[in-house]
């Protein structure tokens, strides 16, 4: 099937609510072109430079969303015109996201990132630790520039549906204890932390079931990647 039928085929099986984030990182930008000619508008990319490229070469009204690891030092790079940085797992990523902001005249949307999977490899806030930071720190006072808008996650590779739908449940468990204790506190309300970013091809509906409303899918979208 063509790029466009896929995103059809997806989004007819995704709930309404359900935000489709084509992950196109490692595809060229005729693919993407193609999918923003289907309706698509909202891509996430992993490297700064591809992410880079990408943006001068395509429409304007892409909302663009980092997903992979990123590196304080890199930020600057995307931070001129990034619609959202998800992958936020440090308070050090989060200063410097802020830094860079204020330089641009902007507020950037970031989702906090939580570590829920059995991986190590895996980056993320542990659940305690981010529950305490956030407890702690004034966030408005701190990061101005930086908008919290949600969280997102990856599950374990594995087979497994009841461990990947635990460490799902996990996350949204997270996010009541945010939402209802320290993100409260401070006036962040769930009109603002709305984003639940979590499920990937090969374990979107799943995701769907334990409460995602936005799913990163990339390989099902533009088949397999072209290092």
């Amino acid at each position: 099937m063509s790029i466009a039928q896929n995103i059809q085929t997806i989004k007819e099986k995704l709930p309404e609510g359900v935000t489709l984030c084509a992950v196109s990182k490692f595809h060229p930008i005729e693919a993407l072109q193609e999918a923003y000619d289907a309706g698509q508008r909202v891509f996430g990319e992993s490297r700064e430079q591809e992410l880079c490229q990408k943006y001068e070469a395509l429409p304007k009204d892409i909302e663009w969303h980092f997903i992979g690891h990123l590196q304080t030092n890199k930020v600057k790079y995307i931070a001129p015109f990034v619609n959202v940085i998800q992958s936020v797992d440090s308070e050090r990523l989060l200063d410097e996201i802020n830094k860079q902001a204020v330089k641009n005249n902007r507020v950037i949307d970031v989702l906090l990132q939580v570590h829920v999977a059995q991986e190590e490899t895996k980056s993320g806030f542990d659940a305690f630790d981010l529950e305490q930071l956030l407890t702690k720190t004034n966030v408005s006072e701190r990061w101005p520039n930086v908008r919290l808008t949600g969280m997102m996650t990856m599950a374990s590779f594995t087979h497994d549906e009841q461990q990947i739908m635990r460490e799902f449940r996990s996350l949204i468990l997270c996010y009541n204890t945010l939402i209802g204790g320290p993100l409260k506190e401070q006036g962040i309300t769930k009109e603002q932390f709305k984003t639940l970013s979590f499920g990937m091809s090969d374990d979107y509906h799943i995701a769907v079931q334990c409460g995602s409303n936005m799913v990163r899918i990339g390989s099902s979208i533009f088949g397999a990647r072209t290092y």
